[in-house]
């Protein structure tokens, strides 16, 4: 993600802060212009180069999850990333409560990442098509047990993603090196963006199916195949990863998932201005992001400089006794899957 700052005292701000730590002037985030807006004359307008801009803040604002910006003229109480919403917790329940947090956390920045692609989702209750989230604890009813997932044009995420130690669990369970709430929003959200980008047309779904496989495979049975014989071997030569093996419609969702793993970290490391060059006595490790990646339609080149940093990333992360930050390896047919979905949001 890029960096913010205070519009009055050039403080680096992070994405969600909702006022400045130094200055303390308020702060709201504007989804058309991707970025934050510092306010001038306290609540109700601020003054931005010159102009006077009316505008209210998103109703979540209240319990601290959503720092939104909405024009006043709107009807709407709700931001575009809040209007996703069709069912979130009771928030009575204090557990419930910090959870919710957490996930909308992650979902706003996914909500950032897909307006930065040009994927501007809508809500289902106001597109047919659209997207909705149910965040939910793990039992519809009695005896009926809920799992995070897509349902055409749903995305469920339960409230146990958001615990860290249930996180673990599941991680050594599933035997996953990476497992976070960022990763659900993006895996899941694939799902819904296959049957967007890829169902309806044709001659992209053929040239899926050569790149992925054929999804026409029944979906239950290869989820069973694989939870009871595990992945294909070698797999790391064709999948990012074990659960990728499983069908083409989970290998895309991984994919796409990893897909906006690697760009998000780009555009972060493009801001930062990142850029290593290490002792080494050939320089097959000099690398540095020197474009914004959302700006770049040549995949190839966005993973050549990203990889050098990640590796560095990585090496820090092992030099306090961390896990690696992106413990995958991406082989060339890994690559030209991840080629595929960014021509495929480019031509979109």
């Amino acid at each position: 993600m890029k960096i913010f700052e205070c519009g009055k005292c050039f403080q680096p701000l992070y994405f969600e802060n909702q006022s400045c730590e130094k200055c303390g002037h308020l702060v709201g985030f504007s989804n058309a212009e991707l970025d934050l807006k510092t306010f001038e004359n306290g609540l109700g307008s601020w003054k931005s180069d010159g102009d006077n801009f009316e505008f209210k803040f998103c109703k979540n604002k209240e319990f601290g999850v959503c720092n939104w910006l909405i024009p006043a003229s709107d009807q709407d109480d709700f931001c575009v990333a809040c209007k996703l919403n069709r069912t979130i917790p009771d928030l009575s329940d204090a557990e419930n409560f910090k959870r919710w947090q957490k996930l909308e956390i992650a979902k706003h920045r996914l909500i950032y990442q897909l307006v930065r692609l040009g994927l501007n989702p809508q809500s289902i209750m106001e597109d047919p098509n659209g997207l909705t989230f149910d965040f939910i604890n793990n039992q519809y009813g009695i005896g009926e047990k809920a799992m995070t997932g897509h349902d055409n044009g749903v995305i469920t995420i339960l409230l146990s993603e958001a615990d860290a130690v249930h996180r673990e669990q599941m991680k050594k369970e599933f035997a996953e090196p990476y497992r976070t709430l960022i990763g659900h929003f993006r895996h899941e959200v694939g799902h819904y963006f296959w049957d967007r980008l890829v169902f309806n047309d044709p001659s992209i779904l053929q040239e899926f199916r050569n790149v992925f496989g054929d999804e026409r495979a029944n979906y239950g049975n290869s989820l069973n195949s694989y939870y009871s014989d595990g992945p294909q071997s070698n797999w790391q030569q064709n999948y990012i990863s074990q659960y990728a093996t499983s069908h083409p419609w989970e290998d895309w969702a991984e994919t796409w998932a990893h897909y906006l793993h690697i760009m998000d970290m780009a555009e972060t490391a493009y801001y930062f201005g990142m850029r290593v060059e290490p002792k080494l006595y050939e320089n097959t490790l000099d690398g540095a992001i020197g474009f914004d990646p959302y700006d770049c339609t040549d995949f190839e080149k966005i993973l050549k400089d990203w990889g050098p940093i990640s590796f560095a990333i990585n090496s820090l992360n092992r030099s306090m006794g961390m896990p690696d930050m992106y413990p995958f390896v991406i082989s060339p047919i890994v690559k030209a899957k991840m080629e595929f979905i960014h021509r495929l949001v480019y031509r979109s």
